[in-house]
């Protein structure tokens, strides 16, 4: 596998134990990195972005977190209805999308 343009890393809550629970978890980030890895595959971005859920980046009040490298953009409010809108905006044209930008 080649390094990919994008690394994305979706807060889904997940524990060490493997248990999901927590603030993102019970805002549907599951669905999100489902969405994220669909939404790549449908424009043929397997090759240029990576999608990992992750467990907790301690900022659960501005959640479903989504973080973005090599950039470093942090995502703060996503849901499913962003997906598409990050893809198409920051993955394909460069552009991060400003209102989700922690800042």
């Amino acid at each position: 596998m080649q390094k990919p343009k994008y690394h994305v890393f979706v807060c889904t809550s997940s524990r060490i134990n493997g248990q999901q629970k927590g603030y993102c978890f019970s805002k549907d980030s599951v669905s999100i990195v489902q969405a994220f890895m669909e939404e790549i595959e449908s424009r043929d971005l397997s090759s240029d972005v990576m999608i990992t859920n992750t467990g907790c980046f301690g900022i659960c009040s501005q959640g479903p977190i989504v973080v973005v490298y090599p950039e470093g953009v942090w995502y703060k409010e996503v849901s499913v209805d962003d997906v598409a809108e990050i893809v198409e905006s920051h993955f394909e044209n460069g552009n991060p999308v400003e209102r989700l930008i922690i800042k």
